[in-house]
């Protein structure tokens, strides 16, 4: 049987378990958690106690965006997947596989807001590669790689999840999706929706990072007793990160689709794009499992904080499976891995908007 990629966004669950499991070159004990589906960090035993955490992710260079917008991005998102061990990144390392057009005072111009960055969330840069490649007309010029050192004990990853921990998650849905559309196309938006609308969204950008809440939550909760796991959600939105979880921790859930908190800015905008903001790129918003008797004490702490969070749900059995309730109607839940934000972005591009 011949398996077809999907257009855009991350490959599907079907052919990552077709592909991968069976091939991630030598076996070594001294990897405790290697490559899965749903899971952002793989964690390695260095002895002493102690763990190696590193995380993969794409760089952004989005013209639309913005210079700056895009050294964000490039930086927090791939901190956003270490922050779901309940630690800091420390290290990282650049591949940039640039557009032969992309000048080198553009190229400085981003490098300047990348070291502020970094230096700002205490990461150190280690090295990698830089270069330019023709035919190279991406908004994804290449990634990165990030890692930490923490006790190895403590290190949570999105596979720990079990049955009757609570689904707690942060700020909104759709947060990183509807700023990147209306930092992109602001003339539209604001015909469309309104300047007060459009400069919202736009105001959430510099909300995407989850940091914030994965250090409070391992400082309040005791890490895989307490909090169980955490998955920072990409593609496919606040559903797609609960469905990851879910199959990376070997559970089922039952989540409430009316308690998925939204912007009212973030849903007119997901609605103008006719995207599902549940569906569509979050990066802002965290997933937590939680032990049921500590959700509370998790929602408090950070509201203390100023961070929105919402028991939106319960991890429960395999057997149970994937549920969704709407509107008082339960029923099965299937994520197909594909985000509408893509489409609906390239297509704006094709249209014109501005």
């Amino acid at each position: 049987m011949n398996t077809i990629l999907q257009d855009t966004g991350k490959i599907s669950t079907t052919l990552f378990e077709q592909l991968l499991p069976d091939q991630c070159g030598k076996s070594n004990a001294n990897v405790i958690q290697g490559p899965a589906f749903g899971v952002d960090t793989a964690v390695i035993d260095i002895g002493n106690g102690l763990g190696l955490a590193t995380s993969s992710d794409p760089l952004s260079l989005i013209p639309s965006l913005g210079i700056k917008e895009s050294a964000w991005l490039s930086v927090h998102l791939m901190a956003n997947d270490m922050a779901t061990t309940g630690f800091a990144p420390e290290y990282v390392q650049w591949v940039m596989n640039l557009p032969v057009d992309f000048s080198a005072d553009a190229f400085k111009e981003y490098w300047s807001h990348i070291h502020p960055i970094c230096e700002e969330a205490g990461i150190a840069i280690t090295g990698g590669h830089t270069g330019r490649v023709p035919g190279q007309q991406s908004t994804i010029p290449g990634g990165g790689t990030m890692f930490l050192k923490a006790p190895l004990a403590k290190i949570i990853t999105s596979a720990g999840a079990e049955p009757g921990d609570r689904i707690i998650g942060t700020k909104e849905s759709a947060l990183a999706a509807s700023s990147i559309l209306a930092k992109s196309f602001p003339q539209t938006i604001k015909t469309e929706l309104g300047e007060t609308v459009c400069k919202q969204a736009a105001q959430n950008f510099y909300r995407t990072s989850v940091l914030p809440e994965a250090l409070i939550a391992s400082e309040f909760l005791q890490p895989n007793r307490e909090l169980k796991a955490m998955h920072d959600v990409t593609e496919g939105g606040i559903l797609g990160a609960i469905a990851e979880m879910g199959h990376a921790s070997g559970c089922g859930f039952r989540v409430h689709s009316d308690q998925i908190p939204v912007h009212q800015a973030a849903l007119q905008i997901t609605q103008l794009f006719e995207i599902d903001h549940r569906f569509c790129v979050g990066a802002g918003s965290m997933i937590m499992a939680v032990a049921k008797n500590k959700a509370v004490t998790l929602i408090e702490a950070l509201h203390q904080q100023d961070i929105p969070a919402t028991d939106v749900g319960m991890m429960s059995s395999a057997e149970s499976g994937f549920k969704l309730v709407t509107k008082g109607k339960e029923e099965a839940f299937i994520f197909n891995g594909k985000d509408p934000y893509w489409d609906a972005f390239y297509q704006a591009m094709e249209a014109g908007w501005k």
